[in-house]
């Protein structure tokens, strides 16, 4: 059974940094492309970073040169680090399988998420 579980979010300041945990069941990292995601408040579901089985990635402009995604195949987490957060940044953070999902909060590959909260 494919299962997720994001962790780690808490609240910061502005300007800090907060590294987020995805720890993985019932599949490898070599099966499936994996996306953190992230939803604030009144806002859609937003992709911030997809990490592909070929190697490449993929890094939406508002995260772009402040978060970055990595994995352990050996442990089956990914990582999220976040840098000089922004009272932006606020949200619910999220990991995903994309071969199980079919969109924000749809499949057996959506994580549970975990909240940040960025302030001034």
């Amino acid at each position: 059974e494919v299962h997720l579980v994001a962790s780690g979010g808490g609240s910061v300041q502005a300007g800090r940094s907060l590294n987020l945990s995805c720890t993985v069941s019932g599949f490898t990292f070599d099966e499936s492309d994996m996306g953190w995601y992230r939803q604030g408040p009144g806002k859609k579901c937003e992709l911030l970073i997809n990490l592909r089985r070929d190697g490449s990635s993929y890094y939406a402009d508002s995260v772009e040169g402040r978060f970055t995604a990595t994995q352990d195949k050996v442990k089956n987490i990914m990582y999220l680090i976040m840098n000089k957060l922004e009272i932006g940044d606020t949200a619910m953070y999220y990991c995903a399988a994309e071969a199980w999902f079919k969109d924000c909060f749809d499949g057996p590959g959506w994580g549970q998420g975990t909240q940040v909260t960025v302030s001034a």
